[in-house]
């Protein structure tokens, strides 16, 4: 029989403590043709291996500022197996109905956890997450231990099950070290197989805060989308206190769950830790482009004509530049730029010598990767005509 009366305690501290955690905003602009949508697609509760009620996900997600989550519980795995009955939809129905008229979207999501290759992989955008078969798992109660003997078969089983649901699949937290002396080559012939039947679509880029650039190498080289998730499995306000919750930032046609299905599988996403974005080159630049701004100035300096240029950052995104120009820039050593968040950053060019009708910046952000050993590229054009003297 189960314990109904842990299970109530259980649920009113997880829907009691968020109230310790103070809400915040976090400020990132949307994109040309795009609505920016702050998303986590991988997290647990009690229905798998995590600590906290779904209800406590959901205002988590809403205290974070986030629009969009996943509850990803394992299939093959119950924490909880004498309290909780078995029920890999229960999590996302109910925090669906914790989330209603809140603007939080929730997206129903598992995740498919061998510790042989493939390794673990969530599937979003499910119908039903009860018919996933486990076939390879001997006991996933309140334990994990795989069956001695497993076949391809039954590895490839469930994925075999999310694509007929039209899941979006993306390879997690690829190099996780408990199964890397098992296996070093992290991008095996079952990932390209998983590719070729079409089924593998995106990988996580970034777990938990920490930016795995083996990952990054993963989704150039075969064309997948980049998710940043916090994976978490207790509350994760201690974690990131001093900091955003890591978040993919989904590029969207729509604050819908089918506008994000949409931009997931279109590959329209970025990834916002600390103090980087990841992304691919139109969506790291579209970004950068829209929080900040740039303006210029004339002025005499003693009778030196220079050029302030006059950068304001809307977001909360701190830039690291390097910026160049035909003229001399002053006060910053290689051309190294601090462009700070919701602040105003100026840039005095000189020798200068004759006005020009516009001038130019090249610039580097540091902190914007586009590749794994690439920062992003991009270049301001700035007409000088009607700027004061």
């Amino acid at each position: 029989m189960r314990n109904k009366l842990a299970l109530i305690l259980l649920m009113v501290f997880a829907i009691s403590s968020i109230s310790l955690a103070q809400n915040s905003k976090v400020s990132v602009p949307d994109i040309p043709g795009y609505y920016t949508l702050k998303g986590d697609f991988h997290m647990h509760t009690v229905f798998s291996d995590g600590h906290v009620w779904p209800t406590f996900r959901v205002n988590e997600a809403i205290r974070d500022d986030l629009d969009v989550i996943s509850l990803t519980e394992h299939i093959d795995y119950e924490g909880f197996p004498d309290i909780i009955e078995k029920d890999y939809n229960k999590s996302y129905e109910i925090a669906t109905k914790a989330a209603a008229n809140k603007g939080l979207i929730i997206i129903r999501g598992v995740e498919i956890s061998p510790r042989v290759a493939p390794y673990h992989h969530n599937a979003l955008f499910l119908e039903d997450a009860n018919v996933l078969p486990t076939e390879y798992m001997k006991s996933g109660k309140a334990q994990f231990v795989m069956k001695d003997s497993i076949t391809h078969d039954q590895l490839m089983g469930p994925f075999l099950a999310v694509k007929k649901q039209n899941a979006f699949v993306s390879y997690n937290h690829p190099s996780w070290g408990w199964w890397d002396k098992k296996d070093t080559v992290l991008f095996t012939s079952f990932h390209q197989e998983l590719l070729d039947l079409d089924i593998l679509k995106g990988v996580e880029v970034v777990n938990s805060g920490n930016y795995n650039v083996i990952a990054h190498r993963i989704a150039m080289e075969h064309g997948l989308t980049m998710l940043c998730n916090t994976d978490e499995h207790y509350d994760n306000h201690p974690r990131y206190k001093d900091t955003h919750r890591p978040m993919t930032l989904v590029f969207a046609k729509e604050k819908t769950a089918e506008g994000v299905e949409e931009a997931l599988f279109a590959k329209r996403t970025a990834l916002y830790f600390g103090d980087y974005i990841v992304a691919r080159q139109a969506e790291a630049e579209a970004l950068f482009k829209s929080a900040v701004s740039v303006s210029v100035e004339r002025k005499l300096r003693k009778s030196e004509p220079l050029l302030v240029v006059k950068f304001v950052n809307n977001s909360d995104i701190p830039f690291e530049t390097r910026m160049k120009s035909e003229y001399d820039i002053e006060g910053y050593p290689l051309g190294k730029v601090k462009i700070a968040p919701h602040d105003t950053t100026q840039v005095i060019l000189r020798a200068v010598w004759s006005y020009p009708q516009e001038t130019k910046l090249d610039a580097i952000v540091e902190n914007i990767l586009v590749a794994p050993e690439e920062s992003l590229q991009t270049e301001f054009l700035i007409s000088t005509k009607g700027s004061h003297e």
